[in-house]
């Protein structure tokens, strides 16, 4: 199956990345997000980007305004019948999620792949919840999208060999590096990435370093690039307490138990990066 043009629902962080890697790989992008300040919002943000990598001398000003042109915002589903495959990037509840898959299901050609960017929801689950589950697959980017190379790819129980042998095969038009995990809680990155991240919040609740330590001790002790509780802050807190939640609940194992702090935090607001304060404090 050839993908040449892709729906993406969400317009937050991670549906414009995904959005404009799409649009610079030559593919034909519809962005769509319920709220229209959203989508406008994200056509803004993604256009700065590809000014900056103008400015590097990454891209030519004619690439720039090509991938832009490739990309429309819209606020609802139709006319988006012939999208050859979706990927939803909305917010990390099941229910919500389910909600799209059959809003995607009932509009969609039937051929049309439906995948989603969740990084630890059950495919499965989501796939049972259409009549078309062999065509329901996970696309698990990370961000930065465009500049991290992996995507999982998550075979939910159902999933057809011909939706992964396509998805496959798009991810690597995009540029990037496919990995092929089961369906599992927190798939392969985060079922040891969010763990060890909390990890270090019981670190610093503990006292045994400052968060600033921390990090410095990960990046230069362990060749981290990015300290863990600064990855925390760019994951989203919100986002990190959801996948260790997650993981407690579908593995009954107390090894899995969030941190006070994070959940603490959580409550607070302070999220990280898109809430200007996480671990760290974060100017406009």
């Amino acid at each position: 199956m050839n993908v040449d043009k892709i729906g993406i629902i969400g317009a937050g962080t991670m549906g414009q990345g995904i959005a404009q890697v799409c649009a610079q790989s030559g593919i034909d992008v519809a962005l769509r997000d319920v709220d229209a300040s959203a989508v406008e919002g994200a056509m803004a943000a993604i256009g700065k980007r590809l000014e900056r990598l103008v400015d590097k001398s990454t891209i030519t000003a004619e690439e720039r305004d090509a991938a832009l042109g490739r990309i429309s915002g819209v606020t609802t589903l139709d006319g988006l019948e012939s999208i050859d495959l979706y990927i939803e990037a909305a917010t990390e509840s099941p229910d919500f999620k389910r909600k799209i898959f059959q809003e995607l299901d009932a509009h969609g050609h039937p051929q049309a792949i439906l995948a989603s960017n969740t990084s630890s929801i059950s495919l499965s689950k989501i796939a049972a919840c259409t009549n078309r589950p062999a065509q329901v697959v996970g696309m698990h980017f990370f961000n930065p999208v465009p500049v991290m190379k992996l995507v999982e790819i998550v075979r939910a129980l159902q999933t057809s060999d011909e939706t992964y042998q396509a998805v496959r095969a798009l991810v690597e038009r995009l540029g990037k590096s496919p990995v092929s995990v089961a369906d599992s809680p927190g798939f392969a990155v985060n079922r040891m990435l969010v763990p060890m991240i909390n990890e270090a919040v019981f670190a610093l609740a503990e006292g045994v370093a400052t968060a600033e330590e921390i990090d410095t001790a990960m990046r230069l002790g362990a060749n981290h690039p990015m300290g863990p509780l600064a990855l925390a802050d760019l994951i989203g807190l919100d986002v990190c307490l959801y996948v260790m939640d997650v993981l407690r609940t579908e593995f009954a194992d107390s090894k899995y138990r969030a941190c006070p702090l994070l959940r603490k935090m959580v409550d607070a607001g302070y999220l990280g990066r898109k809430s200007g304060r996480g671990f760290f404090e974060y100017g406009d």
